[in-house]
């Protein structure tokens, strides 16, 4: 079996971006919102970068605050303005914003700091950001503490320590963002199993791989025996969403 790259993995999504869309879950809104409380000044002007097709996007939208959406896939950067054709956008890598010194109140990006350069985009959201503002970081985590989960993890789990290890994970943000503050979240989605396979296809450490089918067919074979999924027309997919956030001193 050939292993993709990073890089392969990395601009794996703009070709199936409304796949990805119509896969990906959102973000439940108390992580957000207690991650733009940690800015001490009022939040208006927010940068969502790494926005993929505007899964976190459209929560900033819903919160009345003035958007700009930056991600470096064309693809899924055409499937956010389907989405959102009112929300200002540009394609733009994290490490290189096409923004002016502290010109933002919040940076946030969800499901994407752990493709990004750590110590190159650190510094470029602390330029961007006004003192007091924030810096917010969003994972859907699976929560392997429910057997089924577990075992599905098992089957799909890649190399993204983002998911695998949120220790770590605090670690290395921390290490470029001191003083980093991390919450856990709970988030549930009903999902049919088909679907389930079909969010599966979307993890780019999957879809690349040779033998995708093959765990494709192990994923439905988990769902049709197990006693947490046998039988159901809607599984409860359970995550812990780790939300992080971090304040450029004033």
């Amino acid at each position: 079996m050939t292993e993709p790259t990073y890089e392969e993995r990395r601009l794996s999504f703009g070709s199936s971006a409304a796949h990805y869309d119509a896969q990906r879950p959102g973000y439940p809104a108390y992580a957000l919102v207690w991650g733009l409380h940690g800015a001490s000044r009022k939040v208006v002007d927010v940068a969502d970068v790494g926005a993929g097709t505007g899964l976190l996007t459209r929560s900033l939208v819903g919160l009345g605050l003035d958007v700009r959406a930056y991600e470096p896939d064309a693809g899924m950067l055409d499937q956010l303005g389907a989405a959102l054709p009112d929300v200002e956008r540009a394609q733009a890598p994290a490490e290189s914003l096409p923004l002016p010194d502290a010109s933002l109140d919040a940076v946030t990006a969800g499901q994407a700091w752990h493709w990004f350069d750590p110590q190159a985009a650190a510094a470029e959201f602390a330029r961007v950001l006004r003192p007091g503002g924030v810096v917010v970081l969003l994972w859907n985590t699976r929560d392997t503490r429910v057997p089924w989960i577990d075992a599905l993890s098992d089957i799909v789990d890649g190399g993204d320590s983002y998911r695998s290890n949120r220790t770590e994970a605090f670690e290395a943000i921390d290490a470029v963002h001191p003083g980093v503050v991390r919450a856990d979240i709970p988030h549930r989605v009903l999902m049919t199993p088909d679907q389930v396979v079909g969010l599966i296809s979307t993890y780019s450490y999957v879809n690349l791989r040779d033998d995708r089918d093959d765990v494709y067919a192990a994923v439905r074979e988990l769902l049709a025996t197990h006693p947490g999924t046998r039988g159901r027309a809607l599984v409860e997919l359970e995550y812990v969403t780790a939300a992080y956030r971090w304040e450029r001193p004033s």
